[in-house]
C-alpha cells in the first residue's frame, strides 16, 4: 500500500514549539489528531496512545496563530488546508471564540481496498459500518479512485464535510477522476443526494456519514433509481442499525407485525413480532470491526431477516494474514481469537481475575494491559455438541463466546432437541408458553439483560461447570 498523507503541510500552521515537536517525534508517521485546547498541553494521539507535545500550556494567541493559518470554519465548526485532506474541528465557548482544536490528519491509502476488491465489480450498493476512527472515510476515498480510474464509471461523491476530497475547490487526486459535490450546510446533504442523481446522470454516488431520517430516505430514492450507492453510517453493526430507528431504512426498514394465533404457535413468538418492511437500499453491509478483519454481509435482507427472528444470520469473514494474504470463512468458522478479545473484553471489570503482566500478541502486536484470566493455550476442544435454543437473544454472538471457549454449539429451533435456552429478559417474562414448555423439557434457560458478549460468557460457562466440562480457564 501507498500512503500519502501532507503531513508536513498541516505542521507548518502550529507555533513553533509544537512543529519542532512534531518534526522531530519519531512516531510521526503514526499520527492520528493533534489536539490543542486552552490552557492545557497540546496533545498527540497516536495509534499506540496518547502524548503529550510540549510541557508548555496552548495560550490565545496559540490558538489565533493557528486559525489563521486554516481555511475557513463552516456552520459545522470544520476547516481544513487548501490541497490537503487534513480536517480540522473546533469547540467554542458561549461567545463563539475558539477555545479548542482537533486536528485529524487526513491520508490517502492507495491499495487499502484489495480485502474487498471483488465486490466493486458485483454492482451492488455498499453499506459501511465502524467506530468512529476506524478508516471508514479513508476507505471510500479509495473506493472512489478505483471505480473512477480502474473500472471507469462515473462517480459522484456528495463531500460534506470536505473531508473525502479536501479543502478546496480542485478535489484531492485521491478521488482520482471522480466528480465532486459540496454541500453547503450539513442539514442539506439530502437535497444534493438527489440533485446529483437529477443533474450529472452518475453511475456511483458516493457519502459518507449518512445520519439523518432524510438522508436515509434520499439513499433509497437513489437506490430504487438504478444507481450504486456506496455510503457510511453511524453504527459499529448491523444489529445496531437495525435498532436505530433514524437509519432502520437503509436496510429496509422494521414494522411491527400481528401474526394469527396459528402462526405464532408455529413460530413459538408472541403474535406481535418485528419484521422487514421493504427492499434495503443496500445489498451489501459491511462491518470494520478490526483494520484487518472486516465482516461482510453479502445478503443484506437475509441478514437482517435473521437478525429479526433472533437468529444467526449468514456471515463471510476476510482477514489479511501477517503474510498479506486474504483469508476468508463463513459463520461456521471459529472467530478470530485476537480480534475478539479485543472487542469484547476491553471494560473496566474484567470477567476474571485479571495478571498483573501485560499480554502481548506477536504476531500482530496487539496488546492488553489488563487481561482475563483465560489462557488460550489451555482451552482444550470439547467434543459434546450443545443445542442453543435462542429467544430474542443474537445467536452470533453465542457462537463467539462458545468457538472461543473450544465449545461445538448449533442453533436449533426446536425445544425437543434443545440443550438449554438463551432468552431475553423481557421478552422471556411476556411468552408463558415457552416458560411452561421449558419448565416440562427441563431445559435449563440462561436470561441476559443485555444481548451483550460478556453476559453471553457468564451463562456459557455456568452451564459447562453445571455439565462439568474440561475447560481449564
Amino acid at each position: 500500500m501507498i500512503i500519502h498523507s501532507d503531513l508536513d503541510k498541516l505542521i507548518q500552521v502550529f507555533p513553533d514549539y509544537i512543529k519542532e515537536a512534531l518534526q522531530k517525534h519519531p512516531s510521526k508517521s503514526r499520527l492520528l489528531e493533534i489536539v490543542l485546547d486552552l490552557g492545557r498541553r497540546p496533545e498527540g494521539r497516536f495509534l499506540y496512545g496518547t502524548e503529550y507535545l510540549s510541557e508548555k500550556i496552548v495560550s490565545w494567541q496559540d490558538l489565533d496563530y493557528t486559525t489563521k493559518r486554516l481555511g475557513i470554519f463552516s456552520n459545522d465548526n470544520r476547516a481544513g488546508i487548501e490541497r490537503t485532506l487534513h480536517r480540522i474541528s473546533c469547540i467554542r465557548n458561549r461567545e463563539g471564540i475558539i477555545i479548542g482544536l482537533t486536528c485529524r490528519i487526513g491520508r490517502c491509502i492507495v491499495g487499502s481496498i484489495g480485502i474487498i476488491r471483488d465486490l466493486l465489480d458485483s454492482n451492488k450498493s455498499l453499506l459501511i459500518l465502524g467506530r468512529p476512527g476506524v478508516g471508514k472515510t479513508t476507505l471510500i476515498r479509495e473506493i472512489s479512485r478505483v471505480l473512477s480510474d480502474e473500472v471507469e464509471k462515473r462517480v459522484v461523491i456528495i463531500d460534506t464535510a470536505n473531508e473525502i476530497a479536501g479543502d478546496s475547490d480542485i478535489p484531492h487526486a485521491g478521488i482520482g477522476r471522480a466528480r465532486r459535490m459540496q454541500v453547503s450546510r450539513f442539514e442539506n446533504q439530502h437535497n444534493v443526494m438527489i440533485e446529483a442523481v437529477e443533474n450529472h446522470m452518475p453511475e456511483v454516488i458516493i457519502v459518507d456519514e449518512i445520519g439523518t431520517e432524510l438522508e436515509a430516505l434520499a439513499a433509497r430514492t437513489i437506490a430504487e433509481r438504478g444507481v450504486q450507492l456506496v455510503g457510511t453510517a453511524h453504527g459499529n453493526s448491523l444489529e445496531s442499525l437495525i435498532k436505530n430507528p433514524t437509519l432502520s431504512d437503509l436496510i429496509g426498514g422494521i414494522q411491527y407485525v400481528t401474526l394469527s394465533d396459528d402462526e405464532a404457535r408455529r413460530r413459538g413468538t408472541q403474535k406481535t413480532v418485528l419484521e422487514r418492511k421493504s427492499l434495503p437500499a443496500f445489498q451489501v453491509a459491511i462491518e470494520l470491526n478490526d483494520k484487518n478483519f472486516w465482516t461482510i454481509h453479502e445478503r443484506v435482507e437475509d441478514s437482517v431477516d435473521s437478525l429479526l427472528q433472533g437468529q444467526q444470520p449468514k456471515l463471510q469473514t476476510r482477514t489479511i494474514t501477517n503474510d498479506g494474504r486474504i483469508k476468508i470463512e463463513y459463520t461456521n468458522t471459529v472467530f478470530p481469537i485476537n480480534s475478539f478479545f479485543k472487542q469484547s473484553y476491553q471494560s473496566k471489570q474484567t470477567l476474571l481475575d485479571t495478571t498483573k503482566a501485560s499480554h502481548r500478541k506477536s504476531n500482530n502486536k496487539i496488546f492488553l494491559e489488563k487481561k482475563p484470566n483465560i489462557l488460550i493455550d489451555q482451552i482444550q476442544n470439547i467434543s459434546k455438541e450443545i443445542r442453543v435454543y435462542s429467544y430474542y437473544v443474537s445467536n452470533n454472538k453465542i457462537n463467539l463466546v462458545c468457538n472461543s471457549l473450544g465449545i461445538n454449539a448449533s442453533s436449533t429451533k426446536s425445544l425437543d432437541e434443545a440443550d438449554l435456552i438463551f432468552a431475553s429478559r423481557i421478552y422471556f417474562r411476556q411468552n408463558l408458553k415457552l416458560q411452561q414448555l421449558a419448565k416440562k423439557n427441563k431445559i435449563p434457560v440462561y436470561i441476559v439483560n443485555n444481548n451483550t458478549v460478556s453476559q453471553n460468557y457468564k451463562c456459557i460457562k455456568i452451564y459447562s461447570r453445571t455439565k462439568k466440562m474440561d475447560l481449564k480457564i
